[in-house]
């Protein structure tokens, strides 16, 4: 796939799903303690080094968004899908979603004191995902932390997989860490988990500072 086809491809997939997916999500952080931990500790990271704004790349319907706001985070949302997007704006009106591509933030270098990407990497080509990176470096200011969620490879290569909406990827951690580190960031922590009952896959979670 092209750059272009695989950003429409992953968007058009989005929109004609989008509100099953919100369905879907509903309620998703109550029952994984462990994230919670993650995204809490990468809040505290961002508090701590300062007051500058969050993003969410890749937001979906803004639940996410919405937790790190609770987290005492200024945190904004931004998706491919437009239908998304629509859909985060009527349910959390009081933030701020814009529709938008990781790969081309609409945003000054540096202006970003942290940059959630919660799953919405793994939908990139494995050759084309360096510059999401180089792009993350760029908007975010030095001291700035980055945290990943994605599907972990236990063990194997970079493979596809079936993923309910279109096509997406798992990654060895050691890897995307790596991809990360060419970009400017140093590792801060790692969480490996196990899957749930009702998923298929080990989850990974990655926090990265710019350095």
């Amino acid at each position: 796939m092209t750059e272009s086809s695989y950003l429409t491809a992953t968007a058009e997939a989005y929109d004609a799903v989008a509100e099953l997916y919100a369905d879907f999500v509903r309620g998703y952080l109550d029952r994984v303690p462990m994230d919670r931990a993650v995204l809490a500790a990468f809040a505290e990271c961002v508090r701590t080094a300062g007051a500058r704004p969050v993003a969410e790349a890749g937001c979906g319907p803004g639940y996410m968004t919405a937790h790190l706001r609770d987290l005492g985070l200024d945190a904004f949302g931004m998706d491919l899908s437009t239908v998304m997007i629509d859909l985060a704006r009527e349910t959390y009106p009081e933030l701020r979603f814009e529709v938008g591509s990781m790969d081309a933030l609409d945003l000054a270098d540096g202006e970003l004191g942290g940059l959630l990407s919660w799953y919405s990497l793994i939908h990139v080509p494995p050759q084309e995902l360096p510059p999401y990176f180089t792009e993350f470096s760029r908007v975010l200011a030095p001291g700035g932390h980055l945290l990943l969620g994605f599907f972990e490879s236990e063990g194997g290569p970079v493979v596809s997989f079936d993923h309910k909406v279109t096509t997406a990827y798992r990654w060895p951690v050691d890897d995307l860490a790596e991809l990360a580190c060419k970009a400017d960031f140093v590792e801060v922590a790692r969480m490996l988990r196990e899957p749930l009952e009702d998923e298929r896959f080990r989850r990974g979670h990655l926090l990265m500072r710019r350095q």
